[in-house]
């Protein structure tokens, strides 16, 4: 489903909360379903921002959220060569595909 279901951005208690916390509400909610995350593959889209210092930081504390072990965590970083408003830096974009098994 659209994320916005869960946390519309028109919705003023959403702002400035933790994107994490977040995470693990919709975590919870796959769990409800009978589903758990069985790996996870992200894809940050920024111009000048280097993901790669943090690529393993970032890895550890989604899986530690996702309940799976970061190896199930894969996140690259593209950029728009220099196209659009992610290419003049006006914002980072990102892209995930969790895959879900059944059961819990």
């Amino acid at each position: 489903g659209d994320i916005g279901k869960f946390f519309p951005s028109s919705d003023p208690r959403w702002r400035g909360a933790d994107s994490l916390d977040l995470l693990a509400t919709v975590v919870a909610s796959v769990g409800d379903a009978g589903y758990r995350i069985g790996s996870v593959d992200v894809t940050i889209v920024a111009q000048s921002v280097r993901v790669a210092p943090h690529r393993e930081l970032m890895r550890a504390r989604l899986a530690d959220v996702l309940g799976i072990a970061p190896a199930g965590v894969s996140i690259k970083a593209t950029t728009t060569d220099g196209l659009g408003f992610l290419g003049r830096d006006e914002g980072i974009g990102a892209t995930a595909v969790a895959v879900l098994e059944a059961g819990s």
